[in-house]
């Protein structure tokens, strides 16, 4: 796992995105993303719309939604306008969402370029809920390339499983804010002892594959990552701690 700490993470993140998938698209003619919502995403947005890409040949996917009508506030798809790129929007709206996210999955390129993913005060990355949540075990077991999960955080949702999220070329994961502090740190600590991803129902995030995952922290959010552990990991040229 490459972690950084940045005075500014979401340009920063917004340049390894872009990086690869100018890479992928001058290989191919076309490139794949996977987006998140949550509060982290409008500005890696803003900041990935202002890089000069090939837009025409990128095609932007999401890697969760909450089931919820078009236009609610609660819907991540609103966010998608800022990226001026064809958007396949989770179908959330279907009668039977079941049978939804199986045609969705459908759809999906064999392998995505980038997937982008934030974390939750309480572990979840995606809509993987963690326990007490009924649904935890399955969202960080299923085989499913896209499934749904009962309400969590007052909705249903809709979600990439964690073998499609693993299977991208890079994933990039943004966090902001001390009350991500605690999360951080259990997962960095964790991969740093397993190696690797793990199953741990309480901390969802740590099902994602540390190889070819870049992790992007502000100060806050890295608040309680030790010395110890700035030693063992990568970080940005301006993270604040006088590394060059």
């Amino acid at each position: 796992m490459d972690v950084r700490i940045s005075s500014d993470p979401a340009t920063d993140a917004a340049r390894s995105v872009t990086d690869r998938l100018r890479q992928s698209e001058g290989d191919t003619g076309t490139a794949a993303i996977a987006v998140s919502g949550g509060s982290t995403a409008p500005g890696l947005f803003r900041a990935m719309s202002a890089n000069d890409l090939n837009w025409d040949a990128i095609e932007v996917w999401q890697v969760d939604e909450r089931i919820a009508p078009d236009g609610d506030a609660d819907r991540n798809a609103g966010q998608l306008a800022i990226l001026p790129a064809t958007a396949h929007v989770m179908p959330v709206t279907a009668a039977d969402v079941d049978v939804a996210a199986a045609d969705y999955a459908a759809r999906l390129p064999p392998r995505f370029d980038v997937v982008h993913l934030g974390l939750g005060d309480d572990g979840h990355t995606a809509s993987w809920a963690p326990e007490p949540h009924p649904d935890a075990q399955r969202a960080i077991t299923s085989t499913e390339a896209v499934f749904t999960i009962g309400p969590f955080n007052g909705r249903r949702r809709m979600t990439l499983g964690v073998g499609v999220v693993n299977a991208a070329r890079l994933r990039v994961v943004l966090v902001t804010g001390e009350e991500k502090a605690e999360a951080v740190a259990r997962w960095v600590v964790g991969a740093d002892r397993h190696g690797g991803a793990w199953v741990d129902p309480t901390l969802p995030i740590a099902a994602v594959r540390s190889e070819d995952t870049v992790v992007y922290l502000d100060a806050a959010a890295a608040g309680e990552l030790t010395p110890d552990m700035i030693d063992a990991i990568d970080v940005a040229p301006d993270d604040g701690y006088g590394r060059t």
